[in-house]
């Protein structure tokens, strides 16, 4: 009689595989609609910089001063106590949000939006920045930290400067202590083994001797849970060249 393997407990959802977001401080995104449009330049002021667990950049509480505070992710140069501005009139200093639509070209940029009021969704991570191209009709060109080029609404928001934490993953771990401790946070998978390093009530791979699953390693999609490991649903895997396409 077999047992359940790690893919099987992961998915029940126990605390061991859960992650702590109770510990995380708030969600990092621009307020509503302050800033988006409209030619007025709403102020805030820097209230603190924080540590979020699970979060590789430091989060900035922005407080406004018409009210309202709102949480955001902190680019470099940014200091408690420093004040910033919103809207598409604010100036280009470190820490401000306006429109891309409004910001020159060739202007380092980050925390921005996908759609127009979203929060902000992309260039967020430790260190990222992208780079505004050029302004065609009513979007704007952006090249993300990756290298590939988008284009969004002129009306998406985008914080002017380079997400803090740079070189974070520079600096190795040392030990696996550490390193969980980082996927504890984050609800990953740690440390990971390959199933053919187990015996076989551990995992349907394990067992062979010269550490060979010893059957074909794709499996179908409506595999029951403790089988359905490896390459699951695969179009193809590595051996072959060109793929077969089969007649009509």
């Amino acid at each position: 009689m077999g047992k359940r393997i790690l893919v099987q407990r992961r998915g029940r959802g126990s605390p061991t595989f859960r992650a702590p977001t109770h510990k995380r401080i708030a969600p990092a995104r621009y307020p509503s609609t302050i800033g988006l449009t409209g030619a007025e330049e709403v102020k805030g002021i820097v209230k603190g910089l924080f540590h979020d667990p699970g979060r590789g950049a430091p989060l900035a509480m922005i407080e406004l001063l018409n009210g309202g505070e709102y949480y955001t992710v902190a680019p470099e140069g940014l200091y408690t106590g420093a004040e910033i501005s919103l809207g598409p009139k604010a100036s280009l200093g470190i820490g401000n949000v306006l429109p891309v639509g409004q910001i020159p070209e060739g202007t380092i940029i980050c925390n921005l939006e996908r759609l127009p009021g979203d929060g902000g969704k992309l260039i967020r991570s430790s260190g990222a920045y992208g780079i505004v191209l050029g302004h065609t009709g009513n979007e704007t060109s952006v090249k993300l930290p990756s290298g590939k080029v988008i284009y969004v609404k002129n009306e998406c928001r985008a914080t002017v400067g380079v997400v803090a934490g740079g070189g974070r993953t520079d600096k190795p771990f040392l030990k696996a202590g550490k390193k969980l401790k980082l996927m504890e946070a984050r609800g990953r998978k740690y440390p990971t083994v390959r199933g053919v390093a187990m015996i076989p009530v551990y995992h349907p791979h394990g067992g062979g001797r010269h550490q060979h699953p010893g059957k074909p390693t794709t499996i179908g999609r409506t595999a029951p849970p403790g089988r359905k490991v490896g390459l699951i649903a695969a179009r193809r895997t590595g051996r072959g060249g060109k793929v077969r396409k089969t007649k009509a």
